[in-house]
This record gives C-alpha cells, sequence and structure tokens, in this order.
C-alpha cells in the first residue's frame, strides 16, 4: 500500500475526540500517526493500521486528492 509521510488517513473508528483524521508521521513496519481533532501521537504495527483504513488524502502539487484503498 502506498502510504507516504504527510498523508491523511481516514479510519473506520473514531477517536475518543470524535476524529476520524490522523496525519502520519512515521512509516515503517510500525506507523506513527497524529490525531487531527486532538494532537494526540500513537504508534502502532502497520498490520493493524491498513486494515483499519477507509479512505487516503493526499496534496500533490497543490492539488489535494482521496481514494479507497484496495
Amino acid at each position: 500500500m502506498d502510504i507516504r509521510v504527510g498523508d491523511i488517513l481516514t479510519l473506520r473508528k473514531a477517536h475518543p475526540c470524535g476524529s476520524r483524521d490522523w496525519e502520519t508521521l512515521r512509516i515503517g513496519a510500525d506507523f506513527k500517526l497524529r490525531c487531527l481533532g486532538c494532537g494526540h501521537v500513537v504508534m502502532g504495527p502497520r498490520v493493524k493500521f491498513e486494515k483499519s483504513l477507509k479512505q487516503i488524502t493526499r496534496e500533490e502539487e497543490g492539488v489535494r486528492r482521496t481514494w479507497k484503498p484496495d
């Protein structure tokens, strides 16, 4: 799955603050994500976040693109 640092991930379950959107800070075997609602930072295994992923939003050359992973 093509996820890059700076992408906005929308997950299926909401964070306790109510936001579903997370910014990727670090990628690899583990992901480091920041909640866009409250700023909370979490780390977890890549597999867990890829399974709960609903859509990816990326800004390229000033154009915002959104798509759902397969």
